[in-house]
């Protein structure tokens, strides 16, 4: 989603806003654009179509400088992709503005703006801000006061940055829904949609609250709350160093990232478990009152975090026998749902700051559902503020937009939610002992499962250069698993991919198989094999070519139109954790073969932060 750099200094800022764009591309984006305040006190801005690249050359033939900036990297939500749609948006030459996030009555503010004179240049709903703060302005308000007085006639969702040209080495920054943080530098301030933007300049951050404005000089900070009234935030030290977000020696980001999972994975187990036992405590100090009071779970979350839901819905109902439901967080916060009392709510996100994820949550927390339990990779994030209880998957920086770390490192947090809820609905000590020892044994079986990559590409080469479509089978737990190896394959590679649980093909999937789509299917060794083997022999008998990731004890092996890839042994229960890395392996060196933007796959963003 779209990505705000903010500076105050006192030097030139127009490198560090720079920078701070080129670091958060990963976010997805369609423009680009600075805005300076010169030593002149002119309002000067350059914006451009395209990458962060683009916009470096632009810089290059209209050189700006400035001691206060603002930049944006643009997703286009209101309007085409285009350099008048480009944020920063200006009015009159003396204020400009950066912004994230909807302005829902943007309709009504441009027919009372329109009929007050102001002229519009764009098709965006930013705007109308930039313009109010204007009107405010000429009303004798400083800066300060013409935002709060600004962000009060807004309806939606929003982050901004705002300089003026009468208030130079001052920048005004505001949040309510969308993520905004302060970093601290020494003689200078800086501010970010995302701390990955900023980790070059500091490690010292200010998370801002719904409804902060935060009054910025290079010398510090003045937060005020919604009410007006001045609050201080805590200032939090980042672990994120600026290594984590650099390729290093892969290709891409999303390549990198895959092979970070053995790490990512140990790194999430890390002091939750100790001799034989999952420690409860590792889920905050108040778990223990929580559990105990939980009847069921109510999973909420979006993509492929729903995906990881409906996997711990397996496990949840299977091991702890605590009845469990999976909802798309967008669905959720809008279909009326019934209350449940004594629901643990279970939020699951990368970013902690999906926009339908976290309203979902505060839907479920207004209607009465119960508490809630937030698994998530970003320490500060809205979400992790928001709920009653954390658990960190400490998968580091994920930047490429297509989620592989994140996914496998919220299994394994599923798992051990799973444990200590069936721990306490009766999961005897041996099953406990024997789950913790398999998902000991998961760094070691993702990277044995890492070893085929050779193996995968030389597949990808062989069955997938021509492909358009494709299909994806699983059954029980794996089934969720196909439906995560489907939508890899669409965001990187373009190819249509549906998945299905192999049982359903005869209900009509059946009728898309031919010779020219691949069937790829993933065959752990559990109860239901014989039947996923069965299923297989309908694709083979209507010439569909089968592509199978099957545990290498059942004996499975490649013949005429079946090419099997051997997975290294694994137990039925951590199973969707292993057989999901082939699949994102698949997924990437096909969208290697087809020369796709792999981390910056078209129309889609990192962190989704608006509906």
């Amino acid at each position: 989603m779209c990505g705000i750099v903010g500076v105050v200094a006192q030097r030139d800022v127009t490198p560090v806003l720079l920078d701070g764009l080129r670091r958060l591309e990963y976010r997805g984006y369609d423009s680009a654009g600075v805005a300076v305040l010169s030593d002149q006190s002119l309002l000067e801005r350059v914006r451009t179509v395209g990458k962060v690249a683009e916009l470096v050359n632009a810089l290059k033939a209209t050189p700006v400088s400035g001691l206060t900036g603002i930049a944006h990297t643009r997703w286009a939500t209101h309007g085409e992709p285009s350099e008048k749609n480009a944020h920063p948006h200006v009015c009159h030459e003396r204020v400009a503005l950066v912004h994230n996030g909807i302005i829902e009555n943007h309709d009504d503010l441009r027919a009372h703006q329109e009929q007050a004179g102001f002229r519009f240049t764009s098709q965006t709903d930013t705007e109308v801000i930039v313009h109010q703060i204007h009107h405010y302005l000429d009303q004798g308000r400083d800066l300060l006061a013409a935002v709060q007085s600004t962000v009060d006639d807004l309806d939606g969702a929003f982050a901004l940055g705002v300089i003026c040209k009468d208030e130079p080495g001052r920048l005004i920054a505001a949040r309510r829904g969308s993520p905004l943080v302060i970093g601290m530098a020494d003689d200078e301030v800086l501010i970010a949609s995302d701390v990955a933007a900023l980790i070059s300049e500091t490690n010292r951050f200010v998370y801002l609250e719904d409804g902060d404005v935060a009054d910025i000089v290079h010398t510090g900070i003045t937060i005020h709350d919604q009410s007006g009234s001045k609050v201080e935030r805590p200032l939090h030290t980042s672990q994120v160093t600026a290594d984590a977000t650099d390729k290093g020696e892969y290709s891409h980001y999303m390549l990198k990232e895959i092979f970070e999972q053995p790490r990512a994975l140990a790194d999430t187990l890390q002091g939750r478990i100790a001799g034989q036992r999952v420690l409860e405590n590792a889920f905050g100090a108040d778990a223990g009152r929580i559990f105990g009071s939980v009847k069921g779970v109510h999973i909420i979350a979006c993509g492929t975090s729903y995906h990881a839901g409906m996997v711990g819905r397996y496990w949840l109902e299977s091991l702890a026998g605590i009845p469990c439901s999976v909802e798309v967080a967008s669905e959720f916060r809008y279909r009326k749902p019934v209350v449940r009392n004594n629901s643990l709510i279970v939020t699951l996100s990368q970013s902690g700051e999906t926009a339908d994820t976290l309203a979902g949550l505060h839907e479920a927390r207004r209607l009465g559902f119960g508490q809630s339990l937030s698994i998530c990779n970003v320490p500060e994030s809205s979400l992790v503020r928001d709920s009653d209880l954390v658990l960190m998957t400490h998968a580091g920086p994920e930047i490429g937009v297509a989620s592989t770390k994140a996914f496998t490192t919220q299994l394994v947090a599923m798992l051990l939610l799973t444990i200590v809820l069936g721990r306490r609905n009766g999961m005897s000590a041996e099953t406990e002992a024997r789950l913790v020892n398999e998902l000991r044994s998961v760094p070691g079986k993702v990277e044995h499962a890492l070893a085929l990559n050779e193996q995968i590409r030389t597949l990808a080469q062989e069955h997938f250069g021509d492909k358009q479509n494709a299909l994806f089978l699983g059954r029980g737990a794996q089934f969720p698993v196909a439906m995560e190896g489907a939508l890899k394959l669409k965001e990187i590679s373009y190819i249509h991919a549906e998945s299905y649980p192999a049982g359903e093909l005869k209900h009509g999937p059946l009728a898309l198989v031919d010779a020219s789509m691949p069937v790829v299917a993933v065959a752990p060794n559990n109860e239901l094999l014989e039947k996923l083997k069965s299923n297989l022999q309908e694709v083979r008998a209507r010439g569909g070519e089968l592509i199978v990731f099957a545990d290498a004890g059942v004996g499975m092996i490649s013949s005429a139109g079946v090419t099997v890839i051997p997975v290294a042994p694994t137990e039925d229960s951590i199973a969707p954790i292993i057989f999901s890395v082939p699949l994102q392996l698949l997924a990437y060196h096909v969208a290697v073969l087809k020369g796709t933007d792999i981390d910056q796959p078209r129309n889609l963003a990192k962190s989704v932060t608006v509906e």
